[in-house]
């Protein structure tokens, strides 16, 4: 299992990632695009993913993945419950969706650490 806290440092480590509490949620964001959100009560994780492959991940592991509510449906996001995500497959999950959001040229800057 994962914790907030162990997600928040990764995030906060990551280029141009900054914290935010939106109406009493925690988030992170690359300008002005949220890349990762928590619900109030930190059990579920909503992260940017593509929208063509959502549906997939979801059918793969319903156990662990849902789909966002039918107003974030029109971004590319999805829901993940935090118990149910190993360390590092919930860093892998951040990583990507922070790549989603920055220039190719951070990325690979990234990368290369």
């Amino acid at each position: 299992m994962v914790t907030v806290e162990e997600i928040r440092d990764l995030a906060r480590g990551l280029p141009r990632s900054s914290e935010h509490i939106i109406r009493d949620r925690l988030k992170f964001r690359v300008g002005r695009i949220v890349y990762l959100a928590f619900s109030r009560d930190e059990t579920t994780m909503g992260f940017g993913f593509p929208k063509e492959e959502r549906a997939a991940l979801v059918a793969a592991e319903p156990h662990k993945f849902f789909l966002p509510g039918p107003v974030d449906m029109r971004y590319h996001w999805v829901e993940a419950w935090l118990a149910a995500l190993a360390p590092d497959e919930a860093r892998e999950l951040v990583i990507d969706a922070w790549r989603m959001c920055v220039p190719k040229k951070v990325s690979a800057a990234y990368s290369g650490r």
